[in-house]
């Protein structure tokens, strides 16, 4: 990225003796750094490509300074030269951000920074918002893309806390060419479920690959599929191995499931906090409505218990505690080959509503949908009453229910997490 010129600070030439010519050379007896304690003397001699005894002209001292203005980790940088002695006086940036790889196919950690550090001294795990030193990392990340046999194109973008401007870190991506989940080998599946984990392998294959979340999301979606099947203690080990392939359409990346299956529980009791929302009772009956009184031996089907971690989470969130998290812990009673669950709830803050509003309608029909609108800014925050709006005012208002036949709506709610407040914007669209 280009460095504003405006921000290069004047670099200082301070001689004890008369005023020497512009061409005339120096040999500094000593170089010093000041203000910077965090860069060693000669990560900052690196940096500035200087070397102890050198002789230099005022022109050559000047240029050094550049760089490590340029460089976009300082905030400015100035020196000094007595004749003797040349000290510089450096102001490290105010903000420098972390790195994260975004779809590079590539193992953050120590050993990416070493080989970063080694070309580019000042790097420290964090870069600027634009600098030589931004530059540098990407090129560095290419080139590591290119050792790998891939030909890409690297781009870095802030991200930052969603629903606030604050930046907290440098996202690298690779723009050209995609990056896509490759094969992916499953080994350990039994053969009364071989099929089925195939095609959930073919289906997970060509996703958007993220270096941060594929192992994650694989091993969700595979240990998903087997609580799904009664499996409540499976293992799931996902890794990448293998070697990249790429094609004309993407760059693939393959992986490795490793699977211990365990065997069947059958679903036991559940136990829910003193406190929670929902009442013991109510949870009961859930569990009863969910697994047949005619199959009291049933397994435990993960769609029937995430059925009810996600009833748990719905009456959470209608009461605006949208950050709510619902963790299960199974208690697995070997002999019995029974699972028990104890619910663990994390409710979060409680989101109210900010901003409502209605949007391609006509004042007239606003200010009906307001008037039969009942959650009111400042309360807590219910998605479920935003989705059934419409029908319940319908049910309302005879008007209403004349006026919004064949209109659709669709809304979209933006939730800060700082202020823990939502808007809401509203549209109706009347289908053809």
């Amino acid at each position: 990225m280009p460095r504003n010129c405006s921000r290069f600070a004047t670099a200082i030439v301070l001689l004890s003796l008369c005023q020497l010519a512009p061409a005339q050379k120096f040999q500094p007896k000593t170089i010093q750094f000041k203000g910077a304690p965090e860069y060693s003397d000669q990560e900052l001699l690196a940096a500035a490509n200087l070397k102890r005894g050198i002789v230099l002209s005022a022109a050559e001292m000047n240029d050094h300074s550049k760089r490590l203005m340029d460089s976009g980790v300082f905030d400015s940088v100035t020196y000094k030269f007595d004749g003797v002695d040349m000290v510089y006086q450096l102001t490290v940036a105010p903000q420098l951000f972390t790195i994260h790889l975004d779809n590079l196919p590539l193992a953050p950690g120590p050993a990416l920074d070493a080989r970063i550090h080694d070309q580019f001294p000042l790097y420290h795990g964090k870069v600027p918002a634009e600098g030589t030193l931004l530059d540098g990392v990407i090129k560095v990340l290419e080139q590591a893309l290119v050792d790998e046999g891939i030909q890409a194109t690297v781009t870095a973008t802030p991200m930052g806390t969603p629903g606030t401007s604050h930046v907290t870190a440098m996202s690298f991506s690779i723009s050209t060419p995609p990056v896509m989940v490759g094969t992916i080998a499953v080994k350990g599946v039994s053969p009364e479920l071989a099929a089925k984990v195939k095609r959930l392998a073919d289906r997970t294959t060509g996703t958007p690959y993220s270096t941060d979340n594929s192992a994650a999301n694989l091993e969700h979606a595979f240990s998903s599929f087997y609580a799904d099947e009664g499996y409540a203690a499976v293992k799931v080990h996902v890794a990448r191995e293998g070697d990249f392939t790429v094609d004309a359409t993407a760059v693939n990346v393959p992986y490795v499931v490793r699977i211990e299956e365990g065997h069947l529980y059958k679903l036991g009791t559940i136990h829910l906090p003193a406190d929670s929302l929902v009442t013991q009772a109510e949870l009961d009956k859930w569990v009863t409505m969910q697994t047949s009184a005619a199959q009291p031996a049933a397994p435990s089907k993960g769609a029937t218990v995430r059925g009810i971690w996600a009833a748990i989470s719905a009456r959470y969130k209608a009461k605006g505690y949208l950050d709510c998290a619902v963790v299960p812990h199974p208690e697995l009673d070997e002999t019995a080959s029974v699972v028990n669950y104890t619910v663990e709830i994390k409710p979060g803050s409680v989101y109210k509503l900010g901003l409502l509003r209605f949007d391609n309608v006509s004042d007239e029909l606003r200010k009906l949908l307001m008037r039969n609108w009942q959650m009111m800014p400042g309360d807590p925050f219910d998605e479920s009453y935003v989705a059934g709006y419409i029908v319940s005012a319908q049910k309302a208002d005879p008007v209403l229910m004349r006026t919004l036949s064949g209109v659709k709506m669709t809304y979209t709610m933006m939730a800060n997490p700082n202020t823990h407040e939502v808007n809401c914007v509203i549209k109706l669209e009347r289908v053809h």
